[in-house]
């Protein structure tokens, strides 16, 4: 064994240890995918598995710094006295365990021209595990030189990572997951607050309109698309092209390629009916509907129009060759439109807008607004960054009188805002790998880390009393030295690119952290959001605040795409609630923000929002009794409710309805209509009988309230029972799972709730069962209850209330169970148990596509929403 002289020496902590005795249990099918948080020791934690695997390892790191901090931790951590010497720096000379960088196994892969050579490399140095630390770097072309490595010489793949790549596309995730193994073993933030291993932290949302022209810009870009939109529906030569299309006027012969697009066919069909021309029957028998069906078209909207150009542009561009002189002009006006580039179609304005709104100018009075507010709470105590994506030199001879007209976001514009406002100078300092601007009171204290010689000290353009600092050859602990000066308090504002501080940078003094980035995903967002979070030594009243900035779109009533960006990003962002109440779960709904900002006052949410940020010793006491109400993470998923009325308005319309039309009218029925029914028809009881008599007086019933009383009801059954589904359909999902062996918890220490919220979200949590059970019935349920994509098996409520009162139902049949009959068919079983009398369908054949494609119509309101939402909470 070539790890038996490395021992762990210090104690471990609880949730260190808890994850440790599980290593043996995880590893047994060759992965082990950790995913932990900034600051839990995940580099430890990776040592100590390499010794209990016991193999000869190599471990991969995303940069130098981090690859050397693998080797000092060994030597720190794991070796009483003397040095480890059974390790290397080499790949071309493996030892024990050898620490390289991706970058330096992408290069040793390209140097084989055989690549059986570089496989058999491997074979010959015994290297039998392989570690992959930060792993959410592998969306890069580094995963070609390991996947085929791991699947030749069937490696053991141990995955460290803070957060694994959600928002990446499908390929780059399946080939992520595909490479790492699911997931095994998650630490959850407040065990490690809980431990001390990270701070008291809570994130704040900013919010900017934006100027003037901004504002111009995005009513001018909606508005031409707009008034583009309407001159296409009375563009006869347009629609005289859509009627001539071939889905349209050979559809028989075109069933193949509507079936696997059915959204394209669905778009002309949306198209031609907001022009009211009535579209004949049998077209929408094709998907799947039938006669008694009564069919509710979707609003053509930009999203629809969106999906209609992106086929007619690019996708099946090149069957309609005959049309190119129309097609090609059609694309030179969306191209002028800017609503066309790359092959892409976009109306919606996604980048377009995000581009104008995430780098608005707007952003830097708010950055001023919270360092300002920062520094009055904390004085001396403040130690704050600010990370964004570009440097902007081009701005650093703007003169104090023009810093207000800067239209750009950077760290140059940043600096100069911050020195011309209230902040005392000397306090400010920028850190940028090309850029490093320190106040000249701070040269003294510099000297005392470097030697001055190496180094020019150039004054500030604009500023006399700053100066840049310029290394000579030679110079190189440059970041090393500002990062001390800034924890010994010499600098209290820090302003940096995302590139240099954002991952690896370590100054655990940070108490505010104002994120002025738009470039990147959750991966990246998490990575300079940990800087923030950690504990600082010999500080044990530490805590964090992280400020996240929106510039709203005053067009859009949800907010636009930049508070669309950031409640994505939120979803990797486990953290405490910031109401009264005190809970901990992942998510942005946590920060109690609005959900339709129309009417909403940005200086007021911004004020109070300001205002709790001072309360820094209350922060501390909301973590304390989150965390004391929990004793581990669990995940939930949520359904939101889709009626188009808000929750509260609708079930009470509904609920009032039913009373009304079932109850209380019927009883003003047998007040006065009875009698004067009575008197009027006396004779037909006296000449054909009592059944005659009540045969008449239920028909005049039906006719009077029957109508109301079926539409009520069908509402109700509609809308009225979510929660109560979603619990039935639980309990269905994981009875299968447990039939199909694929949970091995023991089923009395799992427990399935199903709640529904005053919103009107039902939401469904899993509790007691492992993190690769959990991820897993979470998906599989996610898959059941989000709209029809294209699943290999369909399932369809059968009931007689839904028959009857034309209520159709349609859910996918989870991957793990569509993959093969039998597996469906233990699943159909126990649907039928817990759910009621339903059908499955194979979609894969003519008939099946028909049921899918009526399926996915049944959902399209939807097509275009987010439906379901997955979080982790703590309980």
């Amino acid at each position: 064994m070539p790890f038996k002289k490395l021992e762990f020496i210090f104690p471990w902590r609880s949730y260190q240890e808890k994850f440790i005795n599980n290593i043996n249990k995880h590893i047994d099918d060759n992965h082990l995918h950790v995913v932990a948080p900034p600051g839990s020791g995940k580099t430890i934690l990776g040592i100590e598995i390499i010794r209990q695997v016991g193999k000869k390892t190599l471990v991969l790191a995303p940069t130098l710094t981090v690859r050397n901090q693998w080797e000092n931790r060994l030597q720190t951590f794991f070796i009483k006295d003397g040095l480890y010497n059974d390790f290397s720096f080499d790949i071309n000379n493996p030892k024990g365990v050898t620490f390289s960088t991706y970058q330096s196994l992408h290069s040793f892969f390209k140097k084989f021209e055989d690549k059986a050579d570089y496989y058999a490399f491997f074979e010959s140095e015994n290297i039998e595990a392989i570690v992959l630390d930060e792993a959410h770097h592998l969306k890069n072309e580094w995963w070609k030189c390991l996947i085929e490595l791991k699947r030749i010489n069937n490696l053991t793949i141990v995955a460290l990572t803070a957060t694994p790549p959600y928002d990446s596309d499908a390929l780059e995730v399946s080939k992520y997951f595909s490479l790492c193994g699911e997931i095994d073993e998650e630490i959850a933030v407040p065990e490690l607050v809980k431990e001390g291993d990270l701070c008291p932290h809570q994130d704040f949302v900013y919010f900017s309109k934006p100027e003037d022209k901004e504002i111009n810009f995005i009513f001018e870009y909606r508005m031409r698309i707009s008034d583009f939109l309407d001159e296409l529906k009375q563009n006869t030569a347009f629609i005289t092209f859509l009627n001539n299309h071939r889905f349209l006027k050979s559809t028989e012969t075109c069933l193949n390629e509507i079936y696997s697009n059915p959204e394209y066919f669905s778009a002309i069909l949306i198209f031609l009916n907001a022009i009211y021309q009535e579209i004949p029957k049998e077209k929408l028998y094709i998907l799947g509907f039938e006669k008694k069906d009564k069919v509710e078209f979707p609003v053509f909207t930009n999203d629809w129009a969106e999906v209609l150009f992106q086929n007619l542009i690019v996708s099946d561009r090149l069957n309609l060759i005959e049309n190119e002189p129309f097609l090609n002009d059609l694309e030179t006006k969306l191209r002028r439109l800017n609503i066309f580039e790359n092959k892409k179609v976009d109306l919606v304005g996604n980048y377009q807008l995000y581009r104008s709104l995430s780098n608005s100018p707007s952003k830097l009075k708010s950055i001023v607004a919270i360092i300002s507010n920062e520094y009055k709470n904390l004085k001396s105590d403040l130690r704050a960054v600010v990370l964004t994506d570009y440097i902007k030199k081009e701005f650093k001879t703007t003169e104090d009188k023009e810093v207000s007209l800067i239209d750009r976001l950077g760290v140059v514009p940043i600096f100069q805002h911050l020195r011309t406002n209230s902040i005392p100078k000397k306090e400010i300092a920028v850190l940028t790998g090309t850029l490093v601007i320190i106040h000249k009171s701070t040269i003294q204290t510099f000297e005392q880390f470097e030697p001055i010689e190496k180094y020019s000290f150039i004054s500030f353009e604009t500023d006399s009393e700053y100066v840049e600092i310029v290394p000579k050859v030679g110079a190189n602990h440059l970041v090393n030295t500002i990062t001390k000066l800034f924890e010994l308090g010499e600098i209290k504002i820090l302003i940096g690119t995302k590139s240099l501080l954002g991952e690896g940078w370590d100054a655990p003094s940070i108490n505010t952290l104002v994120l002025a980035s738009f470039v990147g995903s959750y991966v990246s967002s998490n990575q300079m959001r940990g800087r923030a979070i950690r504990t600082q030594k010999g500080n044990l009243h530490k805590t964090g605040n992280i400020w996240h900035l929106v510039c709203l779109d005053p067009t859009d009533s949800k907010g636009g795409r930049d508070i669309e960006v950031l409640t994505r990003r939120f979803d990797a962002f486990v953290g405490v609630s910031i109401s009264e109440e005190n809970y901990i779960e992942s998510g942005i709904g946590r920060l109690n923000l609005p959900n339709i900002y129309k009417d909403v006052t940005i200086e007021y949410l911004n004020e109070k929002t300001l205002s709790q940020s001072k309360k820094r010793e209350n922060l501390k006491n909301k973590w304390k009794h989150a965390i004391g109400k929990g004793t581990g993470i669990s995940r939930e998923i949520k359904q939101y409710y889709p009626g188009k009325e808000p929750y509260n308005i609708e079930k009470n319309q509904v609920f009032n309805d039913v009373v009304r039309y079932s109850f209380l009218e019927l009883s003003v029925a047998l007040s006065f209509f009875l009698p004067q029914f009575l008197v009027k028809n006396l004779n037909v009881l006296l000449t054909n009988g009592v059944m005659a008599f009540i045969y008449s007086l239920l028909t005049a019933l039906g006719l009077s309230f029957g109508w109301k009383t079926y539409k009520s009801i069908k509402n109700y059954i509609q809308f009225g029972l979510l929660h109560k589904d979603l619990n039935k359909i639980s309990k269905a999902l994981l009875d299968t799972m447990y039939d199909l062996n694929l949970v091995s918890t023991n089923k009395d220490e799992i427990f399935l709730s199903t709640d529904i919220q005053p919103k009107g979200e039902v939401v469904c949590a899993i509790k007691g069962a492992s993190e690769m059970e959990s991820a897993l019935f979470i998906n599989s349920l996610q898959e059941i209850i989000e709209p029809i994509k294209n699943p290999r098996y369909l399932i369809v409520k059968t009931n007689w209330f839904r028959k009857n009162f034309e209520i159709q139902n349609y859910y996918s049949v989870p991957e793990m169970f569509g993959d093969k009959k039998k597996r469906c068919e233990v699943f159909l079983k126990n649907w039928k148990n817990q759910v009621g009398d339903s059908e499955v369908f194979y979609t894969r054949h003519l008939e099946g596509r028909k049921r899918l494609l009526k399926a996915r119509m049944f959902h399209l309101s939807n097509s275009f929403n987010e439906t379901t939402k997955k979080a982790v909470i703590w309980n």
